[in-house]
């Protein structure tokens, strides 16, 4: 317990220390964040109701007005768990990520190595009641990388006969195509309640880039990759035995762009031992994009299918901003893929659903 709480303190006082700073870039989004548990937090490491766990997440941003160079993000990860005493666990998580934007074929990739810890602070494994407190760290490498040759610039341009003379200097001085690989250390915590199979609360917070890496493309220069801060909360509200609901809020902050998701999934299933149940929803977004304080840009529309083991997940985002007149309001698509393998009794926890 004293080592659980004084990890606690210590992760606290990182996002006190860092909260508040900015940044030069920011991170790729997903929308069903709620399917992609270690982009979202290293506490929910280990933190499923099973063995161990494979997602895999791809979205795809703005293919209606950049044809084929849409923002394309694809990631994907496995997670287990085991006990280490009564009550408690450990959990150890693989993931990895590439995001790609643009005709410059901009492009970073990351991967993740994590661990984290699952304290007991209440219930048992036979009870429905439970409640866990779990702290989680991942430690890895990222890259960024671009193609300075599909990028024109003003030096290029022949205003006599109005194109872009592709084979004329630049007149720009570029020393790599990618940034060497930096070390990324994120860290996280995690706190949830389960009060009956289909009533749960769960509120959690983590930090990203805590050591601020250096992410330059130019030699002897200083780009820092900044600290983004993450908040999130959620739980289910069972209205029938039946149908439940499952409300969850995102919050993201790094440098002055904020981003939000918020919203609901309505849950409905079979009751049968062979559990089948289909979940549907919508989500608003809102950030402070462009200078106009926090606007929504996107409505999220979300269908999930879960089959036993596996969970297939579908949503959409249609844009709502003044980038509507330019894409018909056509944003973004998003899939998730979820297995789950079950849990041998001496590894099985009470969890919430996300």
């Amino acid at each position: 317990m004293r080592f659980t709480f004084t990890l606690f303190a210590l992760v606290f006082t990182l996002f006190i220390l860092h909260a508040p700073q900015q940044g030069k870039a920011q991170d790729p989004r997903l929308s069903q964040f709620y399917a992609a548990p270690l982009e979202m937090n290293p506490a929910m490491i280990g933190l499923f109701d099973g063995r161990f766990r494979l997602v895999a997440n791809y979205r795809e941003l703005y293919s209606s007005i950049l044809s084929n160079h849409p923002f394309r993000t694809i990631s994907a990860s496995f997670d287990m768990r085991s006990r280490v005493q009564q009550g408690d666990f450990a959990g150890f998580g693989l993931s990895v990520l590439r995001d790609e934007a643009g005709i410059s074929q901009f492009h970073r990739v990351k991967a993740n190595v994590g661990g984290s810890y699952m304290k007991q602070l209440g219930g048992s494994r036979y009870a429905t009641y439970d409640q866990f407190l779990i702290a989680g760290a991942q430690l890895g490498f990222g890259q960024h990388g671009l193609n300075w040759q599909r990028l024109w610039f003003s030096q290029q341009f022949v205003e006599d006969g109005g194109f872009v003379d592709y084979g004329a200097d630049s007149g720009e001085s570029f020393d790599k195509q990618s940034t060497g690989l930096y070390l990324d250390f994120n860290a996280g915590l995690m706190w949830y309640l389960i009060l009956d199979r289909n009533f749960s609360f769960y509120a959690g917070g983590a930090l990203h880039h805590l050591n601020s890496p250096n992410i330059s493309f130019m030699d002897d220069s200083e780009a820092d990759l900044n600290t983004r801060w993450v908040g999130h909360a959620g739980g289910e509200i069972p209205f029938t035995a039946e149908l439940s609901m499952l409300p969850a809020i995102a919050v993201m902050g790094q440098n002055t762009y904020l981003s939000t998701t918020l919203g609901a999934n309505f849950r409905y299933n079979n009751r049968d031992w062979k559990e089948v149940a289909i979940r549907a929803g919508g989500w608003a977004h809102l950030s402070n994009v462009l200078d106009q304080g926090i606007t929504m840009d996107a409505f999220i529309v979300s269908a999930i299918l879960e089959m036993e083991r596996w969970n297939f997940g579908l949503s959409y985002d249609i844009t709502t901003s003044r980038l509507a007149s330019a894409n018909n309001s056509r944003g973004a698509f998003e899939l998730s893929l979820i297995y789950t393998h079950p849990a041998q009794w001496r590894t099985s926890v009470n969890c919430p659903k996300f």
